[in-house]
């Protein structure tokens, strides 16, 4: 009850900061995009309807972190790759040590990379690759948020 207590505590302050509200945004844009796109889909980041995490368009790799695009991707897309790898460990890390804040703090850092991932980057790219990368990133992105809290239920 403590830790639920501190975690909704933690939520609360974030939400309220510009950060805060702009990741909520930017997450919600991803989760309805997701919806729209794979209404079937799991949960699980990289998981497409009928396909295992992390397919084929992301392979895990030394010399992209954790995936490697069949692609060159865009610099919006490289920096939000590059935000999402720095930013979970460090959040998971938070989280299992109760540190809300911290997680939140963690989770904020996203919030550059996500605008501009979405300003200058097409999702539904004609090129069936790029579409299905950009789609498991944004359920990255929304996967990350969830282990730190389901901002589905933040109205606003």
């Amino acid at each position: 009850m403590v830790r639920l207590l501190a975690r909704v505590r933690a939520l609360q302050s974030f939400v309220g900061t510009e950060d805060g509200a702009n990741l909520l945004a930017g997450y919600k844009r991803a989760a309805n995009i997701l919806k729209k796109e794979l209404p079937s889909a799991p949960a699980k980041a990289g998981a497409l309807a009928s396909e295992a995490p992390h397919d084929a368009t992301l392979r895990p790799s030394p010399e992209h972190g954790k995936i490697q695009l069949s692609y060159t991707p865009e610099k919006a897309e490289a920096d939000l790759i590059a935000a999402l790898d720095a930013a979970e460990p460090a959040a998971a890390d938070a989280v299992a040590g109760e540190d809300f804040e911290a997680a939140m703090a963690a989770l904020a850092t996203l919030r550059a990379p996500i605008d501009a991932f979405f300003d200058s980057v097409t999702v539904n790219d004609p090129d069936a690759d790029k579409r299905a990368a950009r789609l498991a990133l944004l359920a990255r992105v929304r996967d990350a948020v969830h282990n730190v809290a389901d901002f589905s239920k933040i109205e606003g």
